[in-house]
């Protein structure tokens, strides 16, 4: 008896939900009051932070440019190129051979003094915190500065890769024909060639160039030179992108009425089709990034890019081509380089695919 009351006050608590839930809305209350808009880009910023894995990616790239270009400003006991010239004396006492002009030989004692530093290869300190390499610079200093560089020079690289892949792929996908084929084909050549082997030749000759004219800083404009020509041989894949996209899209409905209104070809092309390209370009930017750094890190390692005293992260580790005791027992000396190289390639290939999943959902399992 008592389940079937409980029962029957279960049923008339349902119904008086039921009824509430159903009356009727009144004129004045607007029937989208519970319904919240989300705007594009709150909708892609929350995808992209749902992800743990984008999270982690954008707090490794942040952290290595506050690392970077704020980091001097908090630590600037020792600059880049600044040398720890502290040591200690050592007087050596030593016999000296005398001739004079009759050809009489006297030996005298003198005194040598010689400056030893005692900073090579400093273990981490208070002065240090991550020691000195084998020439007396600061570790953590030029690992600072070496990640402006290198940071620098890869983001100029992609932008200019863009430009190019946006600008050369926009026309041949617009106008299709022999336009298309043209820049296909150059694309196909170019891609055909062998990066690595070619930037060395570049670096010879710039090294030539060098030797050649003495008055001009060749060598400080060199990782730039190089990134630069590296940059116009790397185009192709963004402009295979953007055709491929401009094919699809220069069919949709919004292009034919664009048409109909008399728009110019380069309002059409870069406002209308290159804008529906972009959250595919932000990815291939993203993950282009990792591919730089260690372009640039590779270049600087086989000392084609920043030479000495400047430093880059590939400058640093370097040294340990030739110098085998520094691999085995100072691990302070390269180590940290290298990290930073690990951490901003995975940085930026996670923010890469935490944007790829972002702006197109159905990627997503």
């Amino acid at each position: 008896m008592e389940e079937k009351n409980l029962n029957n006050e279960l049923e008339d608590v349902a119904e008086n939900s039921l009824e509430n839930n159903t009356q009727p809305q009144s004129e004045d209350e607007p029937l989208d009051k519970n319904i919240k808009l989300m705007s594009p880009t709150r909708m892609v910023l929350r995808r992209f932070f749902r992800s743990k894995l984008s999270i982690i990616g954008l707090i490794m790239v942040i952290g290595l440019f506050v690392f970077c270009f704020l980091g001097p400003v908090f630590y600037n006991e020792w600059g880049e190129t600044e040398l720890d010239e502290t040591g200690k004396t050592i007087y050596t006492p030593t016999v000296v051979k005398i001739t004079d002009e009759n050809g009489e030989t006297y030996e005298i004692y003198q005194t040598i003094e010689k400056v030893v530093k005692d900073n090579l290869l400093a273990p981490p300190s208070a002065d240090h915190p991550l020691g000195t390499d084998k020439e007396g610079y600061d570790i953590l200093a030029r690992l600072m500065y070496g990640g402006r560089i290198s940071l620098i020079v890869s983001f100029l690289a992609v932008f200019l890769i863009t430009v190019l892949g946006v600008v050369l792929g926009g026309v041949a996908g617009y106008f299709g024909g022999v336009i298309d084929n043209i820049i296909m084909r150059i694309c196909d050549i170019l891609m055909c060639l062998p990066g690595i082997p070619i930037l060395l030749i570049v670096g010879f000759i710039i090294d030539g160039w060098a030797e050649s004219h003495p008055d001009i800083p060749v060598q400080d404009y060199r990782i730039y030179i190089l990134m630069a020509f590296l940059s116009i041989i790397s185009w192709t894949g963004t402009a295979r992108l953007v055709r491929g996209q401009i094919l699809s899209l220069r069919e949709q409905e919004y292009m034919v009425a664009a048409e109909a209104m008399g728009f110019s070809t380069g309002r059409k092309i870069f406002k209308h089709l290159v804008p529906n390209v972009m959250p595919q370009l932000i990815v291939q930017m993203s993950l282009s990034l990792g591919s730089m750094i260690l372009y640039e890190a590779t270049l600087s390692y086989l000392n084609l890019g920043v030479k000495a005293p400047q430093a880059a992260w590939g400058t640093i580790i370097n040294v340990i081509s030739t110098d085998m005791d520094i691999l085995q027992n100072h691990f302070n000396v390269w180590g940290p380089a290298g990290i930073c190289i690990v951490i901003a390639v995975l940085g930026f290939n996670f923010v890469g695919d935490g944007l790829r999943d972002a702006l197109d959902p159905k990627m997503r399992r």
